[in-house]
């Protein structure tokens, strides 16, 4: 049994309690999702610059899931990193000319885009160089 003498009420600290299991899971989806290994730092800053990352991630893993689910959708992350992995563009120059191609999305990728708010450049685009 637990202890305390903080001032709470019984129901702040079930919904307190209940944040905590909430960080802890995306804790441990955060290092199989991103593929996470122990990794040994040799000084405090880059102790604090790994978990300034890996909070950063989980924020930004967190906020996209929202934007996602207001779409009706859920992504699942490896499926979604791997077809992220697959977008690729290129720019090809010939005389003055430039033409820039991209690979069509896969999976959720256009639905991701979407729901960020963030438009994905044309498939083909013709400049100069």
């Amino acid at each position: 049994m637990l202890r305390t003498n903080a001032k709470i009420t019984p129901l702040r600290a079930i919904l307190r309690y209940r944040d905590l299991l909430e960080v802890e899971k995306l804790f441990r989806a955060a290092k199989a999702s991103f593929d996470t290994r122990p990794i040994f730092h040799k000084s405090d800053a880059a102790i604090r610059g790994h978990v300034f990352c890996s909070f950063l991630a989980l924020t930004l893993a967190k906020e996209l899931t929202r934007r996602c689910q207001e779409k009706g959708f859920k992504p699942e992350w490896q499926p979604l990193l791997n077809d992220l992995d697959r977008l690729q563009q290129a720019t090809i120059e010939k005389d003055g000319k430039a033409i820039t191609v991209r690979t069509p999305t896969s999976g959720m990728v256009g639905r991701v885009f979407q729901a960020t708010g963030i438009a994905l450049p044309a498939n083909i685009k013709e400049h100069h160089a």
